[in-house]
């Protein structure tokens, strides 16, 4: 993950405009025009703590429900795998995800490290979260003992108090077991699950479940204007979802151009490959179930999955 100063979430924030919920007509996939709505109400005012909490998890049993009852769509297990190894060519420049649980380098774009299967990094709070979460299960760790380091960097691209040692006690921690299955547990809850989930509520499909996804890496799970959810929020000023009965192509390419700016504006020169000739590729070819096989190509390299 490649932004500074993330939000956390390990579930979809409350949007405030109201989520519209629509049960797609296709049903091989999640994408497409509804049929049969559901509306998550726009509520007024609480008039109590109590109350807004109720209308809450009302509000998520409903959406739960609904996502239920849809198809499995990036969830399901090949296009999951499918999924890691679009998002590991970009971050990795492999599609052979599992070879990278011991990266870590700096790549000198200010969030300091940035290392394992996502691109955790030392700079943006995700790197610092999965060695508490991994040390609460696992106290003698070979990373826990940099824990206070840690929390010092933060939100900096500093090294101080992790050199010289952090970066080989890193690799070796990745050799354990555990710790593998930890940053794939860490990927899916901040990263993976949320992006899915609010993309199957605003009726994208596999394709749309995967843009949200890897722009949920790269931007991080945040709300101002160049996070992850600042751009869905001005994608839908573009263009409606699926669900709110737009164009499901036509809104995934006004989020991907509302993402290819945000990338620009972020790092001008930047290359924006995996958005222009991977995902805007996939999209241009009506290919919204991303059904293999699957050609693109990421910093000048060509992937391919059978």
């Amino acid at each position: 993950m490649r932004r500074a100063g993330v939000l956390l979430l390990g579930a979809v924030p409350v949007i405030a405009a109201g989520v519209y919920l629509a049960v797609p007509a296709d049903p091989e996939d999640t994408g497409g025009t509804a049929d049969t709505t559901t509306a998550t109400a726009t509520a007024t005012a609480p008039s109590s703590r109590e109350d807004a909490k109720g209308r809450a998890e009302q509000e998520r049993a409903a959406d739960d429900a609904l996502i239920a009852g849809l198809p499995p769509g990036l969830a399901a297990p090949a296009k999951k795998e499918l999924a890691q190894q679009l998002v590991s060519s970009a971050e990795n420049s492999t599609t052979r995800w599992r070879t990278a649980y011991g990266t870590i380098e700096d790549l000198g774009d200010g969030d300091g490290y940035t290392a394992g299967i996502i691109g955790f990094c030392t700079g943006t709070h995700d790197l610092l979260t999965l060695v508490e979460r991994y040390t609460e299960a696992h106290p003698d760790n070979g990373l826990a003992a940099y824990l206070p380091a840690l929390r010092e960097v933060d939100g900096t691209d500093s090294h101080e108090g992790l050199d010289p040692g952090f970066t080989a006690a890193w690799r070796a921690e990745a050799e354990v077991p555990a710790f593998r299955e930890a940053q794939e547990a860490e990927r899916d809850r901040v990263y993976f699950e949320p992006a899915v989930r609010l993309a199957k509520l605003d009726g994208l499909g596999t394709l749309g479940q995967f843009v949200y996804y890897d722009a949920m890496v790269f931007h991080g799970p945040d709300t101002d204007a160049e996070g992850f959810y600042g751009l869905r929020e001005r994608a839908m000023a573009e263009a409606r979802t699926p669900a709110r009965g737009g164009s499901e192509r036509d809104y995934l390419g006004a989020f991907l151009d509302v993402r290819r700016e945000a990338m620009e504006a972020k790092r001008p020169g930047i290359d924006t490959s995996r958005v222009d000739t991977a995902q805007r590729r996939f999209l241009a070819a009506g290919n919204l179930t991303l059904q293999t096989p699957l050609e693109w190509e990421v910093y000048g390299d060509a992937y391919r999955a059978p």
